[in-house]
C-alpha cells in the first residue's frame, strides 16, 4: 500500500506531520486547529470564530489534495467543552451541501490549543 503525503501551502500545522495522507484512493486529513496560519495564533471570538477557521483549514487541506468539501465522508470533531455543540452543529451545517457528512463529536475538556 503506497502513501502520498499531502501538505498544503498555507495551511497550519502544529505538530511534525503532513496535512493529509493519501492511499488506495482515500485522503485522509490531519485534525485541524482552530489556529490562524497567518498570524500562526488561536482565533479569538468564540466557537463560531473557532469552527470557521477550522474550517477554512480544513478547506485549505482538502485543497492541496485537489479536493474540496463535496469528498468528504465524515468528520471526527473534538470540542473542549460540549457546551459549543448546538453552535458547532450551524457552523458545521453551513459549510455542508447534501447528504451532509456525519460527524463523530467527542468532548476533551483538557485539551486547550
Amino acid at each position: 500500500m503506497g502513501r502520498e503525503a499531502i501538505n498544503a501551502p498555507g495551511a497550519a500545522a502544529v505538530g511534525p506531520y503532513s496535512h493529509g495522507v493519501a492511499a488506495n484512493g482515500f485522503v485522509y486529513l490531519s485534525g485541524q486547529t482552530p489556529i490562524d496560519s497567518v498570524t500562526g495564533r488561536l482565533v479569538e471570538g468564540g466557537i463560531e470564530a473557532q469552527v470557521s477557521q477550522c474550517f477554512r483549514n480544513l478547506v485549505t487541506a482538502l485543497e492541496g489534495a485537489g479536493l474540496s468539501l463535496d469528498n468528504v465522508v465524515k468528520c471526527n470533531v473534538f470540542l473542549t467543552d460540549m457546551g459549543g455543540f448546538t453552535a458547532m452543529n450551524a457552523v458545521y451545517a453551513k459549510h455542508f451541501s447534501d447528504p451532509i457528512p456525519h460527524a463523530q463529536q467527542s468532548a476533551w475538556p483538557r485539551c486547550h490549543w
